[in-house]
């Protein structure tokens, strides 16, 4: 029962670290998929297999080197000095996505709560530096409960559009973008989505107690990351081309279910929001702290408040300026974990700490004259 219950908190928590600003409120799936037409049904299904084969490879690896920060994980795959550039170039995307995050949550409230942008930002801030007190527990538990209320509320969408008169556009629905375009979009939202994940799921991995725990709470997880791509699909192809006006697009369609499922969503929403910005900060965290003699709190509060500053230049034009950039530089990463071999179960970890004393050293006898 115990081991169940770790398997659902890693498969939630990678659902959950995946789910963030762009995945919840449909403009990352509208860049990334929908807006392919009829190839994004065949893409999603693809991006699901590498989530679920990539992910779990990354966890379990993680485990077996002793990993405890994606920068660790980076010095395995690359080497040590090539690692910590990589890690560096991964820390400035965890900050342009933290500020996405931000800059969604304040769009969330502005649009539709009628809220001021700033006090998204703000609840946001606070709140998430209140829970990054409890470190990783707060993170797992947190994933526990908000992921499954995003997959109920999926299903609820899914049988609410089927009735809806274009339904089927998301098989027939036309496009004009090139069809290499359309498949090389995937990859690139994968290898992006992957190389943030890793900020949460390396230390994650690196204390759970056995790899068939990591692998099935992967698998389960990308299944779960794949179920919702569809589902969101689904339901914007059913309002092209008029829904790409909506700074959030899934919002707009929860409207029209009621103002109960509305609330609702949007309350998920800026909790899926407010949960992947406190994985990455925790991540960002983490790795800045084994390179600075500073406290974790004022590391943390230093990265809070240079994502606020970036936040203020909005939702839509952050996503679509730095998602697309940051994916096409993270394949790199994603293809060195391809091509990375496995550790083979058993052996020390190149990270683990070595608690065993050393053997005495032997002394000279020395004899007087």
């Amino acid at each position: 029962m115990r081991q169940t219950l770790r398997t659902l908190q890693i498969a939630f928590t990678y659902i959950g670290t995946i789910v963030g600003a762009g995945f919840a409120t449909g403009r990352e799936i509208l860049q990334f998929f929908t807006q392919y037409g009829h190839w994004a049904t065949l893409t999603i299904i693809l991006s699901t297999g590498v989530f679920i084969w990539l992910g779990t490879k990354m966890m379990i690896l993680a485990r077996r080197i002793g990993a405890e920060s994606y920068e660790d994980f980076n010095c395995h795959l690359f080497g040590k000095n090539t690692g910590g550039i990589i890690s560096l170039f991964t820390l400035l995307i965890l900050i342009g996505v933290n500020s996405i995050m931000l800059a969604g949550a304040g769009a969330m409230f502005e649009e539709h709560l009628g809220l001021h942008y700033q006090t998204g930002l703000l609840v946001t801030l606070v709140g998430s530096y209140l829970l990054l007190r409890r470190g990783i527990a707060g993170i797992l538990q947190m994933n526990s409960v908000v992921v499954p209320l995003m997959l109920s509320l999926s299903l609820i969408i899914i049988f609410n559009t089927i009735d809806h008169p274009e339904a089927r556009h998301f098989i027939s629905l036309v496009t004009e973008r090139s069809a290499f375009s359309a498949w090389m979009s995937p990859f690139l939202y994968t290898a992006f989505n992957l190389g943030m994940a890793q900020a949460v799921l390396v230390p994650m991995a690196r204390h759970t107690q056995d790899d068939r725990t990591l692998a099935y709470g992967g698998i389960i997880g990308g299944l779960g990351i794949g179920f919702m791509l569809m589902a969101a699909h689904f339901a914007m192809s059913a309002h092209m081309p008029g829904i790409l006006k909506f700074e959030i697009p899934m919002a707009s369609i929860a409207l029209r279910l009621g103002t109960v499922v509305q609330l609702v969503y949007l309350l998920l929403i800026f909790l899926e929001i407010f949960s992947t910005f406190v994985a990455d900060i925790y991540g960002v965290t983490l790795q800045l702290a084994q390179r600075l003699p500073i406290s974790r709190s004022v590391i943390t509060a230093a990265v809070m408040l240079t994502c606020y500053v970036f936040s203020q230049f909005g939702f839509s034009n952050l996503l679509g300026l730095f998602y697309p950039m940051f994916g096409a530089l993270s394949l790199v990463w994603a293809v060195r974990l391809i091509v990375t071999p496995m550790v083979p179960p058993g052996k020390p970890g190149a990270f683990e700490k070595t608690t065993a004393t050393p053997a005495p050293k032997s002394v000279p006898r020395s004899t007087r004259k």
